[in-house]
């Protein structure tokens, strides 16, 4: 993790051409001195139009890596206009695409099929979307799609990790018209194969592979049982299909002009487990009273600061995380994450042994230049929609969530025209 630290150098002389480690190294030996910091801070955001520079207000447009192809669909300058020119004309307003339904991709995070409320919380959002005009774009459903490391000895070896599929796939085939138009992205987890099979559940290296085909072949009888239903295997309009990608992934609409990254990991706990506190101990007498309370707000007998309504929040440029006092829990949060992922344009600001990285891969968890949206899938952090730099971040929240008989189904809808998310939440 780069940090930015200001503070002021102070010589001192009597340590100057000396070592207390018995080392004078380099011409001269140690300049002696120290350095204090006043203020530690990470790195600022840069906006992507700067990183591909076509900032018109800037003085300088002619450098960055807007000539750049990351993606292999064209870089920003060669085809990025007219990619948007094509967006503006089929999903823009009063374009082609003019069902409101159809410019959505459905997101869908934490999707546990052993647990018997996943699969009726996805029925209760396929049968919310079948009853439309249009169905959506695309949806994405990602994992852990077990709630225990798959073949790792935890109950759920490869048996039982195809059967989830194949229960999937029976709800999935009771909506031949959305398997038919459009089309479904898989991102695993942590406890997806095959890398669950020998972290048992711990943190995985990634980027990571998708869910190998030898347990998806149901899924994909369903979409081929779903068109042939029409009366013809293939035609215009009706040849989406199921695809099992890596996660990272990235999803771009109309080349350069629309990017989209998502990304299933629980950082929010990583961080928490990680974290770093500066500060004096406490005197024996206010630890004890300290030790107290914690015991006190840990068993729910104070008031709770969790809300209900989450919405898209446009975080201020010069607003530090955590600056507003009256600031909700939830948003405090949301802001932390966030001002922890961007600055470091990275989706894994760790070290190696907290986060292991296949480094052939590691230009996927790249986040420069910065992408139009990032789809965070945490589900140890409360759901959030927020804008900061740009970038529009979601985090759907887990699918379900609560312990009662009914609980709570949450999901977000995002807009590929507006590039913004909603939240929706229903229940089952």
């Amino acid at each position: 993790m780069i940090v930015l630290v200001d503070g002021v150098y102070e010589e001192g002389w009597s340590g100057a051409g000396s070592s207390g480690l018995g080392n004078t190294g380099g011409v001269g030996g140690t300049i002696g001195g120290r350095f204090v910091g006043f203020s530690i801070g990470g790195p600022p955001v840069e906006r992507r139009n700067l990183s591909l520079g076509t900032d018109l207000k800037g003085a300088d447009v002619s450098g960055g890596f807007g000539w750049t192809d990351f993606l292999g669909l064209g870089s920003e300058k060669a085809v990025g206009q007219r990619m948007k020119k094509l967006e503006q004309r089929l999903v823009g307003a009063g374009g082609e695409q003019a069902d409101e339904t159809r410019k959505k991709a459905i997101v869908l995070a934490e999707c546990s099929l052993d647990q018997p409320s996943t699969l009726a919380a996805i029925r209760k959002v396929c049968e919310h979307y079948a009853a439309q005009d249009q169905p959506p774009m695309t949806f994405v459903l990602m994992g852990n799609f077990s709630s225990q490391a798959s073949m790792a000895g935890a109950g759920t070896g490869s048996i039982e990790y195809k059967e989830l599929f194949n229960e999937l796939a029976a709800v999935l085939s009771d909506f031949p018209s959305l398997l038919r138009t459009s089309t479904w992205t898989f991102i695993p987890g942590d406890n997806d194969p095959w890398e669950s099979a020998f972290s048992a559940g711990a943190s995985t290296t990634v980027p990571k592979q998708g869910v190998p085909e030898i347990f998806t072949s149901r899924i994909k009888r369903a979409f081929a049982n779903a068109k042939a239903e029409a009366g013809i295997a293939r035609r215009e309009g009706m040849d989406e299909e199921a695809i099992w990608t890596s996660n990272p992934a990235k999803l771009s609409l109309f080349g350069p002009a629309h990017e989209v990254m998502l990304f299933r990991d629980d950082i929010s706990g990583r961080l928490r487990r990680n974290a770093v506190r500066v500060g004096s101990a406490a005197p024996a007498g206010q630890q004890t009273a300290t030790e107290e309370m914690q015991d006190v707000a840990m068993s729910g007998t104070l008031p709770s600061t969790e809300d209900v309504a989450e919405g898209d929040t446009q975080m201020k440029d010069n607003q530090a995380p955590g600056a507003d006092a009256h600031e909700d829990y939830k948003t405090a949060q949301a802001k932390r994450l966030i001002m922890t992922l961007l600055p470091q344009s990275t989706l894994s600001p760790f070290s190696l042994t907290t986060r292991p990285v296949h480094w052939d891969y590691a230009g996927s968890l790249s986040l420069y230049p910065m992408p139009h949206t990032l789809i965070l899938a945490d589900a140890e952090a409360p759901p959030f929609a927020m804008t900061f730099e740009g970038c529009h971040v979601i985090n759907p929240g887990k699918l379900v969530s609560g312990g009662g008989r009914r609980k709570q189904v949450q999901w977000c809808e995002y807009d590929l025209w507006t590039k913004r998310g909603t939240l929706k939440g229903d229940w089952v």
